[in-house]
């Protein structure tokens, strides 16, 4: 896959993650790469970047299996961040395939 491409994507990507339950880094990379090829420490940057913007907070929890981890939850900014590039992100789709399908005429 194109590199811009998943560079445009991958904030809504984890933001849709998280919109469905609170998560782990790695549970998020790991979902992600077995969509599209990423490699392992690459939603780490985006979740400091949306922490730091105040779209997501973070807590620890300790598994009875192993070491505590660190969960990601939406804020409310988050939810609301995730709505509008939902929304974006479907106008940007119909209007390229929309391109393209003229491109075959």
């Amino acid at each position: 896959m194109n590199i811009q491409f998943k560079k445009g994507v991958l904030e809504l990507f984890v933001l849709s993650m998280l919109n469905i339950r609170d998560q782990y880094g790695y549970d998020i990379s790991d979902h992600i790469s077995k969509s599209i090829s990423i490699s392992p420490g690459t939603v780490y940057p985006i979740l400091r970047k949306m922490n730091k913007e105040g779209l997501v907070t973070s807590y620890l929890s300790e598994e009875s299996s192993g070491p505590a981890r660190k969960y990601y939850q939406l804020t409310t900014l988050g939810h609301k961040r995730f709505d509008m590039l939902k929304e974006e992100w479907i106008m940007f789709v119909e209007t390229t395939k929309m391109f393209l399908e003229e491109s075959h005429e």
